[in-house]
């Protein structure tokens, strides 16, 4: 028997009736031969860990943008989070760990330079527009590799429904959408604790006496409640009593950190970046690389243009903008 078989054959044995299970998996769009050794959501997780978009995600924002402290969160680092606090909740409540961290690593490959900054920016540039869940299933489907990452139905389905109003057909893709929300809520909080933009009394009290003062007690809090409140059940849930106090809290980060704080200081900095090089490329297709010109014989000229600028890190996009549009010395 291979070992993916007898791996399957425990994935049955002692997960949740509630769980996906590997070898129900509703397959991929390119068939392929399983692997003998890893499940198929195992291989999802590979493929993403060793893609070229994951490794980006080391220099792309998640708040500040291009900090100089070595402490704040990217949009790496805040991936990493998710999937520990997603892999958490599904090992107590018996699910699919393997697919759960195969959609937590790969929920924000889509992701633009500059965090939010830059999508915001695509989208109203874009005739299309621009959603960086959705970008993350281009990336997955065609962007990455020669025909992208060909992963399973289940993985694309958790990353494309992580945000919106769209709920994910498993449960551990539910767990991923609200790991997601647990994660930067407290991590933007550290960060913004860090960088001084906010106090510690200044953080809502009615929130910090239901979910905890510290980063820790507050993590635990959200999450021990969401598994309590999910065992047994065919949906995750929140209790109403954190769900009221987490949305409030997020709320207040969006009036005082998300919106107008000194963190967003440099924004407008970078969507001017990110527009101007959008408008450049779409004159001058013909600079792209030569990966991306090839595509332009398949689709538009602005599509291929927003997939590249989406692809950048931070300091690739900077480095674009300064060798097209600021003058060089003259030689010696």
């Amino acid at each position: 028997m291979e070992f993916r078989q007898q791996t399957e054959e425990l994935e049955a044995k002692f997960l949740s009736s509630f769980a996906c299970l590997s070898a129900k998996s509703k397959g991929r769009e390119r068939q392929e031969e399983p692997c003998p050794v890893r499940t198929a959501f195992q291989r999802d997780r590979d493929r993403i860990i060793h893609s070229k978009a994951f490794r980006r995600l080391k220099l792309k924002t998640q708040v500040f943008i291009i900090p100089e402290g070595d402490h704040y969160r990217t949009r790496l680092t805040h991936t990493l989070e998710v999937a520990q606090i997603a892999r958490t909740c599904a090992k107590a409540l018996r699910l699919n760990e393997d697919l759960t961290e195969a959609i937590a690593l790969g929920h924000d490959l889509g992701h633009t330079p500059f965090g939010h900054a830059g999508e915001q920016v695509l989208d109203k540039v874009y005739s299309r527009g621009f959603k960086h869940n959705e970008q993350s299933l281009r990336v997955v489907r065609q962007l990455e590799g020669d025909q992208g990452l060909n992963l399973s139905r289940e993985v694309l389905d958790g990353i494309v429904h992580h945000t919106g109003p769209c709920k994910p057909e498993t449960l551990e893709g539910q767990i991923v959408k609200i790991a997601d929300r647990i994660a930067y809520i407290n991590h933007d909080i550290d960060d913004a604790l860090r960088a001084g933009i906010l106090n510690l009394q200044d953080l809502p009290w009615d929130c910090l006496d239901t979910l905890g003062v510290r980063h820790s007690q507050r993590i635990n809090t959200m999450v021990y409640d969401l598994i309590q409140s999910s065992v047994g059940k065919p949906e995750i849930t929140m209790s109403q009593r954190i769900q009221e106090a987490m949305e409030r809290l997020r709320t207040f980060m969006f009036e005082h950190v998300y919106i107008g704080s000194e963190a967003k200081n440099e924004e407008d900095k970078a969507r001017h970046v990110v527009k101007e090089l959008y408008l450049y490329y779409i004159e001058n297709y013909h600079h792209l690389p030569g990966e991306m010109r090839k595509r332009i014989e398949q689709e538009e000229v602005s599509r291929v243009v927003v997939d590249y600028i989406a692809g950048m890190t931070d300091r690739y996009a900077v480095a674009q903008y300064k060798n097209l549009f600021i003058p060089k010395g003259f030689p010696l």
